[in-house]
């Protein structure tokens, strides 16, 4: 598969810098992981990951942990490695950060609808989310316990619960006030 024009530059380097940040993996486990994290839809090609680790390797980022019983040569972060790895982490931040100025845009700026109109409201609810949940990802250090990542994930899916009732009615009957 061909580099998708849709992936940023550079993306690539991050997911590879972040798995190996978490234990030893080979180039054939960070396709598949990558291609199971995006349900299919990007699977990087041997082409762009094996010279990515490659060039990692050179630059002192990974060194090759043992080889496995399976005979794939497995990578994982030096020290040096971990800290260029936190600097990208940083940058990450500070694009998340921006995205807070680009969210609107991609929310509702396209108008598929003739009845666009009715669904600002929507918008602005949808937009205002979005830039809520990117500043909590930004602003979130290591210190978020798992209870409130999962007080973070209740209250979405709460709200995606709702309005997927709503929307599954609407698809059916046409009707969007439930009728008694």
């Amino acid at each position: 598969m061909k580099r998708s024009s849709g992936v940023p530059r550079g993306l690539l380097q991050f997911l590879v810098l972040k798995l190996l940040s978490e234990k030893a993996m080979s180039g054939v486990e960070i396709v598949e992981l990558i291609e199971e994290d995006t349900r299919g839809f990007w699977k990087p090609s041997p082409g762009s990951i094996y010279p990515l680790l490659a060039r990692l390797h050179d630059k002192g980022y990974t060194t090759e942990s043992s080889t496995s019983d399976s005979g794939l040569k497995r990578y994982i972060l030096t020290d040096e490695g971990e800290l260029f790895f936190k600097k990208q982490v940083q940058l990450g931040r500070n694009f998340m950060t921006k995205l807070n100025y680009l969210v609107p845009m991609f929310i509702g700026g396209f108008h598929l609808n003739t009845r666009y109109e009715h669904l600002r409201v929507a918008d602005d609810a949808v937009k205002r989310l979005a830039k809520i949940y990117i500043d909590v990802r930004t602003t979130i250090r290591d210190d978020l316990t798992l209870h409130d990542a999962e007080k973070i994930a209740a209250i979405i899916n709460d709200c995606a619960d709702q309005l997927e009732i709503f929307a599954q009615r609407i698809k059916e009957t046409g009707i969007t006030e439930p009728t008694n």
